[in-house]
């Protein structure tokens, strides 16, 4: 049996997978039968090393070599180094060049192996081990300064090589013009354009008797139809009292994931409680008679108002991100005002304690598409003079309400997605979150109250079933992904088996995420059709939710994998 080098509870460095990097690591086990090593990382992490992945703590110490040119004192006194030196001794000239451009490389490279796998480490002290080449000293990534002397480095360099890196701010590397997610600034420029307009023509196509593909386009109300400044005013009402429950001392407090710098913001979780006391304010207006058909014959006066709205918080989101720190900045941005106006270019615009982002990503969207949706209820039963609701109408309620009150329950579960850790908050958030998902994904709701469609039980009873298996699938995938992103050594995930990514990640890969790719994903796909089939078959118009979020997900998966 072959021997181990280090012991259980030795403290070593520990090269992080994929990287050059090498972290302080205390070994906890070793396995006889596959040679690895577990060990752990001061952030609590745990991960299983090869025998020559692990260093001991001596070799990290600065070498001395026979030169008494290369003493400590010596090196420090560099620069007042007498200029007589001996031809003899100085180095080719194209061997200092060589020299250089090898050093300036190897900055590059591991600028962005730290860029790309930055972790809660970085807060820790570390060292770079460059084989053959420099031997780190502990806070620092600075080599030799015989080499640094040879060739002075540019400036954005030297930001990053700087004593205790650990402590000091980074810089948000710009993506490249190539890198551009979207199909860069024309992209954004047709999304941004496009996508009302999209949404105008879909529910003006919605409203005609016969909403043919046949009869596009519909005909087009006048543009000053669309605008009253009482519907823009029920919209700030209902964002503001959105905000109101959003900032009451209510639900527990938690943790966001580490940000660039280390730090971790604060949330309050009290969506639900945000819905439950919009719930009661619901029942109150309609048992005191207010009118809610109100909203029905006003709902494209409803979708510009919440457009208009939209734009505005976008601009100002963007012009206050022109003053913040580059920490805060998204690492989705890019430096191009079209591009970062619609991709956000702050990450996590706060005023004070009110994180905008979060707030807008559960709360007036979210809750304002049940609220349309029982809205659409109402006015079926008014139009179609029904004394209650269709079974239709009914089942893309409730399997809708579902999803809603799921996504509120497991509120915590928002912290761990790309929209709260990667993307900023611009055009691009602030109209899905405000617009398309209160006005699109009510559309079945809709487009049920002209166009009536009669399930039987049978039906029904298959539509529920596939609404169930959808949503066992969304919520056992998104819960274990979760709880893996939260603490990867949990206990309770010990059972899952995961591997390395070339950026440092680990990778679940079973579980549900034996089965798919993503699971999370499919299950969404599910709980889609399942709500768009009480529409029936006469039109494709209400499967329009389908193929888009078809399209949506494979986009996402797609920006998944690039990340």
């Amino acid at each position: 049996m072959p021997s181990r080098k280090f012991a259980d509870g030795e403290v070593v460095r520990g090269r992080w997978p994929g990287s050059s990097l090498y972290y302080e690591v205390e070994i906890l086990s070793h396995d006889s039968t596959s040679q690895l090593y577990t060990v752990k990382y001061k952030d609590g992490t745990e991960l299983e090393l090869k025998e020559n992945d692990i260093k001991p703590l001596t070799s990290f110490r600065q070498r001395k070599s026979g030169s008494t040119s290369s003493s400590p004192s010596r090196r420090r006194g560099n620069r007042s180094r007498s200029r007589s030196r001996s031809p003899g001794r100085r180095p080719p000239k194209d061997a200092r060049r060589s020299a250089s451009a090898s050093h300036q490389a190897d900055i590059k490279e591991a600028r962005r192996e730290v860029e790309v796998k930055l972790t809660p480490l970085v807060l820790e002290k570390f060292n770079l081990l460059q084989e053959s080449s420099y031997i780190s000293t502990q806070y620092s990534l600075r080599p030799r300064r015989e080499e640094i002397r040879l060739k002075e480095m540019d400036s954005k360099e030297e930001k990053f090589v700087t004593k205790e890196l650990a402590v000091r701010t980074f810089e948000v590397t710009p993506i490249r013009a190539k890198d551009l997610e979207f199909g860069g600034v024309p992209g954004v420029l047709l999304i941004m354009f496009g996508l009302p307009v999209f949404l105008f023509l879909l529910l003006l196509m919605c409203k005609q008797k016969d909403p043919s593909l046949l009869n596009f386009p519909p005909p087009l109300p006048a543009l000053y139809e669309l605008w009253e400044t009482r519907v823009f005013g029920v919209c700030l009402l209902w964002f503001l009292i959105q905000a109101l429950f959003y900032l009451l001392p209510i639900g527990k407090v938690v943790e966001g994931t580490p940000l660039i710098d280390g730090r971790r913001l604060k949330y309050r979780l009290n969506g639900f409680y945000a819905f439950i006391l919009t719930s009661a304010i619901i029942g109150t207006c309609l048992f005191q008679g207010v009118e809610f058909h109100y909203v029905y014959r006003h709902f494209l006066q409803f979708t510009l108002a919440a457009t208009v709205f939209c734009v505005v918080l976008s601009v100002y989101l963007y012009m206050r991100s022109l003053k913040v720190p580059r920490k805060d900045l998204s690492p989705a941005s890019s430096g191009n005002a079209v591009y970062d106006f619609f991709i956000g270019r702050e990450l996590n615009p706060r005023i004070g304690t009110f994180d905008l982002k979060y707030f807008c990503e559960l709360r007036p969207g979210l809750i304002g598409w049940v609220v349309i949706n029982l809205v659409m209820l109402l006015a079926e039963m008014k139009i179609q003079s029904r004394a209650v609701p269709s079974l239709a109408m009914i089942l893309v309620n409730s399997f809708q309400l579902l999803y809603v009150v799921d996504a509120l329950w497991n509120e915590e579960a928002v912290l761990t997605t790309m929209d709260i850790i990667h993307d900023g908050f611009g055009f691009m958030l602030a109209f899905g979150d405000l617009v398309w998902v209160p006005f699109i994904y009510s559309f079945q709701a809709f487009y049920l109250v002209s166009h009536p469609n009669e399930v039987s039980w049978p039906m029904a009873s298959l539509m529920i079933v596939l609404k169930l298996c959808g949503y066992v699938i969304f919520r056992g995938a998104n819960s274990q992904k979760n709880a893996f992103r939260k603490n990867p050594s949990d206990p309770k995930l010990a059972h899952l088996k995961t591997i390395h990514t070339s950026t440092g990640k680990n990778l679940l890969v079973s579980g549900w995420w034996g089965f798919v790719r993503h699971p999370n994903y499919l299950g969404d796909l599910i709980m889609a059709l399942a709500w768009s089939l009480p529409c029936g078959f006469n039109h494709i118009l209400p499967y329009f939710y389908v193929v888009y979020f078809t399209m949506l997900l494979v986009h996402r998966e797609a920006r998944d994998e690039y990340q």
